[in-house]
């Protein structure tokens, strides 16, 4: 939920942990501007890396389609989720993936990310 504006480069949201700044345009949430802040260890973004990035992307894919075939997910919510990972695994918004690769592989803020 974005609840403040504190200028034109970047919005102020809030998760269960609090308050977090991200910048504006980003498409990423809370929990990788945390991610991002709090393990700054190799100075390597994943977004240098674009068969991983690839890799998760179907990885997510997969899981949609398998959730909504469940009935755990919304088809049309799967549906998108779908569209957007085959814009990720085509190339487009790996800018959108600036965790440190230690941290990318980790787990929470990759897999939120």
């Amino acid at each position: 939920m974005i609840v403040a504006s504190t200028c034109q480069t970047e919005r102020i949201e809030e998760d269960p942990l609090g308050h977090v700044s991200i910048p504006a345009d980003a498409y990423y949430g809370p929990q990788t501007a945390r991610g991002i802040a709090n393990f700054p260890i190799s100075g390597i973004k994943i977004s240098h890396l674009p068969n991983f990035i690839k890799a998760l992307a179907y990885v997510k894919m997969a899981a949609a389609r398998a959730n909504a075939a469940l009935g755990d997910l919304d088809r049309q919510k799967a549906t998108i989720i779908c569209q957007v990972c085959e814009e990720i695994a085509a190339g487009r918004h790996h800018g959108e993936f600036p965790l440190d690769v230690f941290q990318g592989g980790a787990g929470t803020s990759a897999n939120m990310n």
